[in-house]
């Protein structure tokens, strides 16, 4: 994580580098302890089994937090998120990689906020899409 960017040298059409993530079991598992999320099938491979999938999944909040770092680590320590807003599609499965992309869609000069629209993709498609609001530094 580097400097925060300022309000000013970001454009709209701005792209975030990818961000590749393993899955893990125990990235999925801990995700959803460290969420309080106690559901079975988010820690318990034969209750996921039980439900009609093949191991463990992501839980949308352990989601909620990785697109929410994937878009600070871009704008840096100072940023502020302030909006959230994520559709889930295929699951996250340990043993897949979800890559998170995303660019600047939207600046909002009142708030020195930009919009960043985001994508994680899995070997199953789109597992999330959404957008993240996030105050930047002012200044140059």
């Amino acid at each position: 994580m580097g400097e925060t960017k300022r309000y000013a040298q970001v454009q709209v059409g701005d792209a975030l580098p990818a961000l590749p993530i393993e899955l893990t079991t125990s990235l999925i598992v801990a995700g959803a302890v460290a969420s309080q999320d106690y559901t079975p099938v988010h820690h318990d491979k034969k209750a996921a089994q039980a439900a009609g999938m093949q191991d463990v999944f992501m839980n949308i909040l352990t989601t909620n937090g990785l697109v929410s770092r994937f878009v600070t680590d871009w704008a840096g320590p100072d940023a502020r998120v302030t909006h959230l807003s994520v559709k889930l599609g295929t699951p996250n499965l340990p043993g897949d990689t979800m890559t998170l992309t995303g660019a600047v869609s939207e600046k909002d000069d009142a708030a020195e906020a930009v919009v960043v629209d985001v994508t994680g993709k899995n070997a199953w498609g789109n597992h999330v899409t959404g957008s993240v609001k996030v105050i930047l530094a002012a200044g140059d």
